[in-house]
């Protein structure tokens, strides 16, 4: 190699954001640069001009890992994997981190040397160290939430159902007739029992689905009847706000999905529609099938959704800022349940209309229900890309036949 070659390959190697090494087919050295040499502190310890033998470097860099690294310890053994491919990431002794990588050069069938590459991961790992750790506790701060959160919710069920077992023998003629007074006292404390209890059975069904995600049952679904359904259980409170109500459904095919998470989704909706519509307003449901997908509308005259908070409002107990100050009654719960159910039938749930003049919830469903799982186990989100044995790397032990 003439000495123009030999300083074009120099500059290759220092323009390298890591420290490397060339190696020559008959173990010698080839060129090396200075972030090599300054990550080993091999200045003045070992020769490393062109043609110097590889021997001696070896057991000087091998001398910085720290204790129990496997890999061979004789320069012998450390330089006989230089035709293979080699990935690794070892410690050294002062709590670096380095990732090395061994890639043999060839032209053809003829082998020209070895390219050794020194990366510095240590920030790295360390960031990678911090975020196992922030998710071990995230882990533990969620499991403790939704266990306080079942107990909680349990223990308020027991007096609950006495308060409203003592309302409905209140109620009964039996022990004497009311006033309109009493009456509408007694009334106030059962509407608000009946709240309770939906609040808490959201609280339980959020922590259940937070677990595991929701229990579906699939099945075909008439969706006019759901629809229907949904619409009459909500008419009393729709009719006790004051609300005028059209429902708009054309005849379709069946949807494959569990009526009865779907059935509880649009009386979410319907009761959010009643809640946040001044008496006098309109609720309209709307519904038909387009192309592969059953699209249904939930739409309202009432205070809308201001567009900022479009995306946020389905994320449990967040609520649209036009709720939390107009005091509306809420827990933020019914929309984070009805996207997770929505999505666990393969379909989107979103929001439009004009703040101030009405909301618009529209669900898109497919026909044919989620696609199916996929098979042959599960995608790990930070799953590595390379082959097997490391990062990019081949099949063997880490460090194996290299230094």
């Amino acid at each position: 190699m003439g000495s123009e070659d030999r300083d074009r390959l120099q500059a290759v190697l220092e323009a390298l954001p890591t420290g490397a090494l060339l190696q020559s087919p008959a173990d010698e050295v080839l060129a090396v640069n200075r972030k090599f040499v300054r990550m080993f502190d091999l200045e003045g310890r070992v020769d490393l001009s062109p043609g110097a033998p590889m021997e001696p470097v070896a057991p000087l860099v091998r001398a910085f890992f720290a204790p129990g690294h496997s890999g061979p310890g004789t320069p012998g053994g450390i330089l006989s994997g230089r035709h293979v491919h080699r990935v690794a990431e070892i410690p050294l002794t002062d709590g670096r981190v380095i990732r090395r990588q061994v890639e043999p050069l060839r032209d053809g069938g003829a082998y020209l040397g070895s390219l050794w590459v020194f990366a510095d991961i240590s920030d790295a790992k360390r960031r990678e160290h911090d975020l196992e750790r922030d998710n071990r506790t995230l882990t533990e701060l969620a499991r403790q939430r939704n266990a306080f959160t079942a107990a909680a919710s349990h223990e308020l069920r027991t007096p609950l159902t006495s308060i409203s077992s003592f309302g409905e023998l209140l109620a009964d003629p039996a022990f004497g007739s009311l006033t309109t007074e009493q009456a509408s006292f007694l009334d106030a404390i059962r509407r608000n029992a009946e709240r309770m209890q939906r609040v808490i059975s959201d609280l339980l069904l959020t922590t259940r689905m937070r677990a595991a995600g929701p229990e579906l049952e699939f099945a075909p679904v008439d969706v006019p009847r759901t629809l229907e359904a949904a619409v009459m259980d909500q008419i009393d409170a729709i009719g006790r706000a004051g609300l005028f109500t059209v429902l708009d459904c054309a005849p379709g095919p069946a949807l494959r999905g569990d009526r009865h998470r779907l059935q509880h989704v649009l009386g979410n909706l319907l009761e959010n529609a009643a809640k946040f519509t001044p008496p006098g307003g309109r609720i309209s449901v709307t519904a038909a099938p387009r192309g592969v997908h059953w699209d249904i509308e939930v739409a309202d005259t009432g205070i809308g959704v201001p567009e900022h908070s479009r995306h946020e409002i389905f994320t449990g107990f967040v609520r649209a800022p036009n709720a939390r100050t107009g005091g509306y009654p809420g827990t933020g719960l019914g929309l984070a349940i009805a996207r997770t159910v929505v999505e666990q039938h393969g379909g989107t749930i979103t929001v439009g209309g004009r703040e101030g003049e009405g909301a618009v919830f529209r669900i898109r469903l497919p026909i044919t229900g989620p696609p199916p799982a996929p098979s042959g186990g599960r995608l790990v989100a930070g799953d590595g890309g390379g082959a097997a044995g490391g990062p990019g790397g081949a099949a063997g032990p880490a460090g194996e036949g290299v230094p």
